[in-house]
């Protein structure tokens, strides 16, 4: 008789069809949070709809903001007074990951192209990079400032 062979491990958040204990809440902070900043995504699309063909300036700010607060939120968590440990799941991965959209700016880029408008998509391309970049930068660098001097 053959010896079975090894299962591999289940995933980490889930053994034996039950969640790990301790991750229900981490999960449940990411999906409230994810929410929430897809629906102020949604809601910014709504209030500055982009025309077919022209520059995608409402993802590209949405893009830029959601890095700025990101590079906040982790100074604030990480060099600030001690958080809860759901803030930065909830806020960081989940508000500002369905916040920010990086899938809708590589569908952008294409839709542009198809469109023969070639200039705009690398515009928008490396104006977006260059702007998600400089926001986490700047705003990390500015609540760095701000924290230190409140010390």
């Amino acid at each position: 008789m053959a010896t079975p062979e090894p299962r591999a491990p289940a995933p980490a958040l889930v053994r034996g069809g039950r969640l790990l204990r301790g991750q229900g809440s981490t999960l449940a902070a990411v999906a409230a949070g994810g929410v929430l900043g897809a629906a102020a995504r949604y809601g910014a699309s709504l209030l500055w709809p982009t025309r077919p063909g022209a520059f995608p300036w409402t993802t590209l700010g949405v893009n830029v903001v959601g890095c700025a607060a990101m590079g906040v939120l982790m100074v604030v968590i990480t060099e600030g007074r001690p958080r809860h440990r759901l803030v930065r799941p909830f806020l960081g991965t989940g508000v500002l990951g369905g916040f920010t959209t990086f899938s809708t700016y590589a569908v952008d880029i294409e839709r542009l192209t198809g469109l023969r408008e070639a200039r705009t998509a690398l515009g928008y391309l490396a104006l977006t990079l260059l702007g998600a970049l400089a926001a986490v930068w700047l705003a990390a660098a500015t609540a760095r400032r701000a924290l230190n001097w409140r010390r």
